[in-house]
């Protein structure tokens, strides 16, 4: 499956940071009961890649991970059963780890010359980040001029509350972002709270 089909498939990617394997699967079912099956899974914990395994489990979810910064990581969730990659940027031996494993990469750009660079590679779906640091809505916009057939997933300082400005955008196919899975309601293991909140995140999209 192609990085550009899976972020065809919702108008949110979950940002997700567990340090708690049990909490894995309940949590996935939420998001995926709410109409949020794919589902991006830093590797910022010792527990990331056990974390990407036992999410892949649950059925309909599709999972990726995020934070993929070199060969070693592109092999390691591959392995763990991630479906796609996701980096903050990208370098060359990155990619080619990417090409060599076969596996989907959504790679990280802030500026027009990075897209260049990656459309030169064949890509043509790409993460923006960090969204809002890098110029958010107004540099989406400008760089939809000159580069119309790319799209891009903006990660990065993006909130409920302006999630919906990228998303109109004709080159944006779907944000990431962190909001959806606070704190407080993964201490509670509130699960049925965060299915709500992703069912809620989903109805704005089909309101606005």
């Amino acid at each position: 499956m192609s990085v550009k089909s899976i972020c065809q498939q919702v108008p949110v990617i979950p940002v997700l940071v567990v340090n708690d394997v049990s909490i894995a699967q309940p949590l996935a079912q939420a998001l995926v009961n709410g109409g949020l099956h794919v589902l991006e899974v830093t590797l910022r914990t010792a527990v990331a890649l056990e974390v990407i395994h036992r999410m892949s489990e649950v059925p309909g979810s599709i999972v990726g991970a995020g934070t993929v910064l070199t060969p070693a990581d592109v092999k390691a969730v591959k392995a763990a059963g991630a479906a796609f990659a996701v980096s903050p940027g990208a370098t060359e031996r990155l990619l080619a780890a990417a090409e060599d494993e076969g596996l989907a990469l959504l790679p990280g750009v802030a500026t027009v010359s990075e897209v260049m660079k990656l459309v030169e590679r064949g890509f043509d779906t790409l993460k923006f980040f960090p969204a809002e640091a890098a110029g958010g809505v107004k540099m989406l916009k400008s760089i939809h001029g000159p580069l119309p057939d790319v799209r891009f997933c903006p990660t990065g300082g993006i909130s409920v509350q302006t999630f919906r400005d990228y998303l109109v955008l004709p080159n944006v196919l779907c944000v990431g972002g962190s909001w959806l899975t606070p704190a407080d309601k993964i201490a509670a293991q509130d699960w049925a709270g965060i299915e709500a909140m992703a069912r809620f995140n989903v109805d704005l999209v089909k309101t606005q």
